[in-house]
């Protein structure tokens, strides 16, 4: 079988609610960073032979597959196709897998994987409130609500439950949230974002472009003290997480470019990196977030690996829970989590942060000369993508 490398990949640096990236319809924005990827390998575009693009937000400006409406915004021919995924916050590490899994049976060659979401335009759960209001009925179907009575889903629960059931702290919480924002400005400052960032014009909510270039994560605060943290209130009463130990609300888009060998040939570029294994599990629907720490054990033993073989992981920080949960659990060395900075400090732009911790993990681990890294990050429903990498 063929193998799956990693010739290209970049991200737009994350934009706050109503920020510096709110006046992008996501579509072009996606557009933004195919034609980067493009451009980045020098690529005929013509050889693109599709285009898989996660997007949890699938309404509004985001309906209607978005992915193929993005490649109708860039400068990918017609002829080039789309199709957009929902595993919730996986959505695009997924879209990585799917174009994984095409260039290595063989079936295509060069194929994007991204990821897109406005959620400043297309708020949190736009689908299901719309379909609310329309009377269109609810996700929870009456075989599910009779499988889980009384049940309501939610991750806010979730990520209370596990710090709970790992009998972490709020104390310990806000410590690592301080450590994600600690680490984002050193990566900021140090330049290790420069070579993964995509510049974009700046375009405000009011739809003014002030003529600047978006070049840094604006949700980076660069202000913060484990005082300040502390002080932010609970988001449930008797809990432990506030808004400041949890990921930030973002604008974003983000992509990888995937090829075989063939597909290497084509375009005569060198990889950054192969896939070494990736793969999916289903968890307990309500924890929800617990997913990504049975997710890596089975990974790691289907890859023939031990957690201390990997160099540098990124472990989506949807909750402070979830990454010092799956420390807890895994072993891992906390010194390799999250080196530059996670979720916390960065955003979490739904559908676009599996390429998005995919950008950053493969970039890192050129900046600090290091050979494997995992990816994994928990999803809404209980599921959990797991990817480890090899840089070449």
């Amino acid at each position: 079988m063929a193998e799956a490398f990693i010739v290209a990949a970049t991200r737009t640096a994350g934009g706050r609610r109503n920020g510096r990236l709110a006046g992008w319809h996501p579509a072009d924005l996606a557009a933004q960073v195919l034609d980067a990827l493009v451009a980045r390998t020098g690529a005929d575009p013509a050889l693109v032979e599709d285009v898989i693009l996660g997007c949890v937000g699938q309404a509004g400006e985001q309906s209607t597959n978005i992915a193929r409406n993005a490649v109708l915004a860039s400068r990918l021919p017609e002829s080039v196709p789309g199709t957009s995924i929902d595993r919730q916050c996986g959505s695009s590490q997924q879209a990585l897998h799917f174009a994984a899994q095409a260039v290595m049976s063989g079936s295509m060659d060069v194929v994007i994987a991204a990821g897109v979401e406005s959620m400043t335009r297309v708020p949190m759960g736009t689908p299901g409130i719309l379909a609310a209001k329309a009377g269109l009925g609810t996700y929870m179907s009456p075989a599910m609500q009779q499988r889980y009575p009384g049940i309501q889903f939610s991750q806010f629960t979730g990520a209370e439950q596990i710090a709970k059931n790992y009998n972490l702290s709020k104390e310990q919480l806000d410590a690592f949230a301080l450590l994600s924002h600690q680490r984002a400005i050193a990566a900021t400052q140090g330049g290790h974002f420069k070579d993964e960032i995509l510049p974009v014009a700046v375009r405000m909510a009011d739809g003014t472009e002030p003529g600047e270039q978006h070049l840094a994560d604006e949700g980076i605060r660069y202000e913060a003290t484990l005082a300040s943290i502390a002080a932010v209130k609970l988001i449930a009463e008797g809990g432990r997480c506030t808004a400041a130990s949890a990921s930030q609300i973002c604008d974003g888009a983000s992509g990888v470019m995937v090829v075989n060998e063939r597909g290497l040939k084509a375009l005569g570029v060198k990889p950054l990196a192969r896939i070494h294994h990736m793969s999916v599990l289903g968890h307990d629907p309500v924890i929800m977030l617990e997913a990504p720490i049975p997710a890596t054990q089975r990974a790691l033993k289907k890859a023939g690996m031990s957690i201390s073989d990997i160099d540098l992981f990124e472990v989506n920080e949807a909750f402070a829970p979830i990454p010092l949960a799956w420390l807890q659990a895994t072993g891992a060395d906390p010194a390799r989590l999250n080196v530059h900075g996670g979720a916390i400090a960065l955003g979490h732009p739904l559908g676009a942060s599996g390429t998005k911790l995919m950008t950053t993990l493969v970039h890192a681990l050129g900046t600090h000369g290091k050979r494997y890294g995992l990816q994994t990050m928990c999803e809404g429903g209980g599921m959990a993508n797991v990817t480890i990498i090899e840089r070449l």
